[in-house]
C-alpha cells in the first residue's frame, strides 16, 4: 500500500509527512529535508502558521508540482461561507500553488456545514482535487455526507495503538471514506517508545517502534503523517514497504488499545469550548 485511491478517483501516497507544531523559522529546512528523504505528500493547516514555510521548500525543490500532494485545513473560527473562501484564498496564496490537493475542515465544530458548501464550491472550481475533514465521529460524518452533495475524501482521525480508532475504521471503510491518521505516534504519550510490545516485535524485524506503528497503521489501511525534525528519524519513518507484520503481532498490537485518547477528550465541555472559539487571526 504505497497509494491509496480516494472515492473520486484522485491518489493519495500511503505515507507523508506532518509540520503540525514545527517553527515557523525551522519548517522550511524540514520540509526540504524530508522531501530529500523522499516524501511527496505534506501535511499543514491555517493554523499551523507555516503554510507558507512548506510553499517555499516546494518551489525550490525544483519537482513539478504535479508530484506533490498538498493537504492544508481550514480553521473553525472561517466556517461561514464567505469566510471559507476567503481563508482558503489566504492559504493558496501563502502556499504559492495554484491548487490545493486535499482541503479539510480542521475540527467538527461551529457552522460547518456552511463551510463544507463553500468547500463543496472550491472542489467544483477545480481549486481542490479532494475534500475531507479532520476528527469527525461516526455520527457527524454521516449526517454530514447525507445532507451534502459531495462526499468527503478523507477523514483523518487521532489514530495510533492507544487509541486505534476500530469502529470508525471500519465505518470507513464501508462508506469509502480514507482513515488518515493524527499523531500516529501518540504524541509521545504513555511512553509509546519504550512500550515492551512494540519493543519485541521492533527487535524481531530488527526495526524501530515508529517503524512498527507506522506499518501497522498501513496494514490497516490507514495513511499516515508522521512528524519529526530529524533526517535520519524521516529516513525511518519512510521505509516501511519491505517488512510486514503477521496476524498474530496485528492482533497484539491491536491489545494495546484503551479507546481513549492521552491527548485530549473530545467529549470535554472545557475543550470542546477552547478549540471551537479559538482565533487564529483578528
Amino acid at each position: 500500500m504505497k497509494d491509496v485511491r480516494l472515492n473520486n478517483g484522485v491518489m493519495m501516497p500511503a505515507i507523508g509527512f506532518g509540520v503540525y507544531q514545527i517553527p515557523e523559522k525551522e519548517t522550511e529546512r524540514v520540509v526540504s529535508d524530508a522531501i530529500e528523504a523522499g516524501y511527496r505528500m505534506f501535511d499543514t493547516a491555517a493554523s499551523y502558521f507555516n503554510e507558507e514555510q512548506v510553499g517555499n521548500a516546494i518551489r525550490q525543490s525544483g519537482i513539478r508540482r504535479e508530484e506533490f500532494f498538498i493537504t492544508t485545513k481550514l480553521w473553525v473560527q472561517d466556517y461561514e461561507y464567505d469566510d471559507a473562501l476567503r481563508a482558503f484564498d489566504k492559504s493558496l496564496k501563502l502556499l504559492g500553488l495554484d491548487y490545493i490537493d486535499l482541503y479539510l475542515l480542521h475540527k467538527p465544530y461551529g457552522n460547518y456545514y456552511a463551510a463544507w458548501r463553500a468547500c463543496e464550491r472550491l472542489y467544483k472550481e477545480g481549486l481542490i482535487r479532494a475534500i475531507g475533514v479532520t476528527s469527525f465521529s461516526n455520527e457527524r460524518l454521516q449526517d454530514l455526507f447525507l445532507h451534502n452533495e459531495v462526499k468527503p475524501a478523507v477523514n483523518q482521525l487521532e489514530t495510533h495503538p492507544f487509541f486505534q480508532q476500530q469502529a470508525a475504521n471500519t465505518f470507513l471503510q464501508k462508506e469509502a471514506v480514507q482513515h488518515e491518521a493524527w499523531a500516529p505516534f501518540a504524541e509521545g504519550q504513555n511512553d509509546i517508545w519504550n512500550n515492551p510490545v512494540l519493543k519485541a516485535i521492533a527487535e524481531k524485524h530488527g526495526r524501530t517502534v515508529g517503524q512498527v506503528v507506522l506499518r501497522w497503521l498501513n496494514q490497516r489501511n490507514v495513511v499516515v503523517i508522521p512528524k519529526t525534525v530529524h533526517k535520519e528519524r524521516m529516513i525511518e519513518n519512510f521505509s516501511i514497504f519491505d517488512f510486514t507484520l503477521t496476524a498474530l503481532e496485528m492482533e497484539t498490537i491491536a491489545g494495546l488499545d484503551t479507546g481513549k485518547s492521552p491527548i485530549y477528550d473530545d467529549m470535554d465541555l472545557a475543550t470542546v469550548r477552547g478549540i471551537g472559539l479559538h482565533k487564529i487571526h483578528e
